[in-house]
């Protein structure tokens, strides 16, 4: 599949809600896994180390994501290719179908369009039960995607670095990850952790490496104690963490 021009971005976007919904699942599988060779693990450290899919092999597993991405990006109507929050405010009848709480109908729509090798494909992997399992999958993976490309352009964009500030990878979709999550704004003032101004301090990262980060801590540990990237860097799983996604390439098209 070739990907146009004026596609390009939206696919990249979609491509990391599909990788980061690949890993979440291979490393529950991962951690079951383990789980079962050795049921004496102890899990309560504080700075125990998140589980990763460190058994599979990065070129395979990219190249796998980057399969599922384009065969079910490509089987989207064009005009959710083209998505984007100038598109939705021109268009109600858009915005209420694909980016407000989009509804069950839509998704099951799409995944009516896509071609049956996808579903099998993440059976056979292990990354689902059923190939009916499609739909759930799509719909979380839809959801972000839809949220990321339609979301109203930040003040604070002008922050934005050129590369994932945790794995380095300078040819991948960012995102902006609140080094004080907003859940705890209001604790984080009230205990004095930091100052009204700091809370909307951000990171940017890869959806995998902002998925890690809410695996790593909670939000109060993110608000109390990992709050700068240089702080989650130190830590020496953070450090493996970033070694293992850096390896993961897209093949060219």
């Amino acid at each position: 599949m070739n990907i146009g021009d004026d596609t390009r971005e939206n696919y990249e976007i979609f491509r990391e809600c599909v990788s980061k919904s690949i890993l979440n699942r291979s490393i529950e599988k991962s951690s079951l896994t383990r789980r079962r060779r050795n049921a004496k693990r102890n899990n309560n450290t504080r700075h125990s180390k998140p589980s990763f899919p460190e058994d599979n092999d990065p070129a395979e597993l990219a190249e796998f994501i980057d399969f599922i991405a384009q065969e079910i990006f490509s089987s989207f109507p064009r005009d959710v290719q083209t998505l984007s929050f100038n598109a939705t405010q021109a268009s109600p009848v858009l915005a209420e179908k694909y980016a407000e709480n989009v509804p069950g109908t839509t998704i099951e729509f799409l995944t009516s369009l896509v071609d049956p090798s996808v579903p099998e494909s993440l059976v056979t992997y292990g990354m689902m039960s059923e190939t009916s399992d499609l739909t759930n999958i799509l719909s979380s993976i839809f959801a972000e995607y839809s949220s990321t490309v339609t979301a109203k352009p930040l003040p604070f964009s002008a922050t934005r670095t050129t590369a994932c500030e945790i794995c380095e990878r300078d040819w991948i979709p960012l995102t902006y990850h609140h080094l004080i999550p907003r859940a705890v704004h209001a604790k984080a003032l009230k205990r004095g952790w930091h100052e009204e101004c700091d809370l909307n301090r951000v990171a940017w990262l890869c959806r995998a490496c902002h998925s890690y980060v809410h695996r790593m801590a909670s939000n109060e540990e993110l608000a109390r104690d990992w709050h700068t990237v240089e702080a989650i860097l130190e830590r020496d799983d953070t450090q493996e963490w970033a070694k293992w996604a850096g390896r993961l390439r897209w093949k060219s098209r």
